[in-house]
């Protein structure tokens, strides 16, 4: 019969290292608390609902995590003790999986490993580390089978040779791990109750331990502190870059990018340096996207181009659009297929049509544009009134004059002609005119005012 996984993810610590008034747990790797990662990789696996061991700041988790069960640790004497004081929370049928919050790159692969090898009785992550100073050491005997972990402080200078260390992470039936945490004594160099004394006790009842051990060993490392914290981070970033060249992206240093959140991208895509992508962006096939642009939730279309330092948020983007330099476009903007934004043009919630351009430093809100249009250079939608939103009405083919002001409501009809420097106020119709530019007057023979 195989046994429900429980997760029980201890996450009680307050990084005192970190210097920081949050919960430890709550520092972000890619934009997202540590913890939020550790639940990603179990939300991948068939279990139960976590259960959480807090301590400080335990209010914050709860706010953050309100899905999971949330067991406080009230007073922190070690992992022995925060198993402990979550045993009565154990559902007794399962196979309890011990993760910590603070342990962010795990995988999905690695847990499913220790679940797999835990069949036998107990399972046991390890690693193998060329310096393994401060970690527990796996004591084996001659035949190799794990006898116990020693930590480093209670170790003998011959034990301090091994290499093998502890990760913590392990997975157990609830009916033993209840029995075992109640016997942990905390005479040791640090007064604390270890977890990794249970080994010992798998070993005397006959239980066999058996090891699995993570493909990276950044999957296992923690954070103290924020110099280990930018070591995850770029871990993190680097492992999302392979998995981009693997399925056949262009990064031309894949050193200079980071991803906050899901990438996804077609075939033949080429992204230059120091891009950063957040939330959810899903590239098309044959994009081009130059250095130093930050994309938030935005779908970009086959074909388009995103030229350097443009800034796009929860836009849609059609196919073969050319965007940028230095463009921003804001939430609710959407370009149809063949559509261009120039540098330093500005749009927000406007809908720009099939072919249509705004070229330069021109902003574009609240409106919605035909096809085959052509905005000038300075261009604004004025869409507030100091109060109120209104919104703006561009038809197909309209042609606007450099520098010119649209005073929302008002709308342009198909094949109208904006006169450059005007201010328009009224709808314009369509294939016609629109002109409120001062006559310009002539004075002959001016003499320039002089220094005196």
């Amino acid at each position: 019969m195989t046994l429900p996984i429980q997760p029980l993810i201890l996450a009680a610590g307050k990084g005192t290292r970190m210097n920081s008034s949050l919960p430890k747990v709550l520092l972000e790797i890619a934009k997202k608390p540590m913890l939020g990662h550790v639940l990603d990789a179990v939300k991948r696996l068939d279990t139960l609902p976590s259960i959480l061991v807090t301590g400080f700041g335990s209010e914050e988790v709860k706010k953050r995590y309100p899905d999971c069960i949330h067991v406080e640790q009230t007073e922190q004497l070690g992992t022995g003790h925060a198993v402990q004081i979550a045993s009565d929370a154990l559902p007794q049928d399962s196979l309890v999986l011990i993760l910590y919050g603070d342990v962010p790159l795990i995988r999905t692969e690695t847990l499913t490993a220790v679940i797999e090898v835990a069949a036998e009785g107990f399972g046991l992550l390890t690693v193998r580390l060329d310096d393994p100073s401060g970690y527990g050491r796996i004591v084996r005997d001659s035949s190799g089978t794990v006898q116990s972990i020693v930590e480093h402080k209670d170790a003998s200078a011959e034990i301090l040779k091994i290499h093998e260390v502890n990760t913590g992470i392990l997975a157990a039936k609830a009916t033993d791990l209840g029995r075992w945490v109640n016997q942990l004594s905390n005479e040791n160099a640090q007064g604390e109750y270890y977890l990794t004394d249970i080994i010992e006790m798998a070993v005397s009842e006959g239980i066999p331990v058996a090891t699995a051990q993570p493909q990276q060993e950044f999957e296992v490392m923690g954070a103290n502190d924020r110099i280990q914290l930018a070591e995850l981070e770029r871990n993190y970033q680097r492992q999302q870059a392979e998995n981009l060249m693997e399925a056949g992206v262009t990064l031309l240093d894949p050193s200079r990018l980071d991803i906050r959140g899901v990438l996804e991208a077609g075939d033949n895509v080429c992204i230059d340096v120091n891009c950063i992508f957040e939330g959810d962006v899903a590239l098309g096939n044959n994009v081009r996207i130059e250095a130093n642009c930050v994309i938030r939730d935005t779908k970009i279309g086959d074909g388009s181009y995103i030229k350097a330092f443009s800034h796009i948020e929860k836009t849609s983007i059609g196919k073969d659009v050319e965007v940028g330099p230095y463009a921003r476009l804001r939430e609710g903007t959407e370009l149809a297929d063949n559509s261009k934004i120039g540098n330093f043009v500005e749009t927000k919630k406007a809908s720009i049509g099939k072919g249509s351009k705004v070229n330069h430093l021109s902003y574009i809100g609240d409106t919605e544009m035909g096809e085959d249009t052509n905005i000038g250079a300075g261009t604004i939608t004025c869409n507030y009134d100091g109060a109120n939103k209104h919104k703006t009405k561009i038809g197909d083919r309209v042609f606007v004059g450099s520098n010119s002001a649209i005073v929302a409501p008002a709308e342009l009809k198909d094949g109208s002609t904006i006169g450059a420097g005007s201010t328009v106020t009224k709808d314009v119709e369509k294939d016609s005119l629109a002109l409120t530019r001062a006559k310009q007057s002539q004075i002959p023979d001016w003499k320039r005012p002089e220094k005196k």
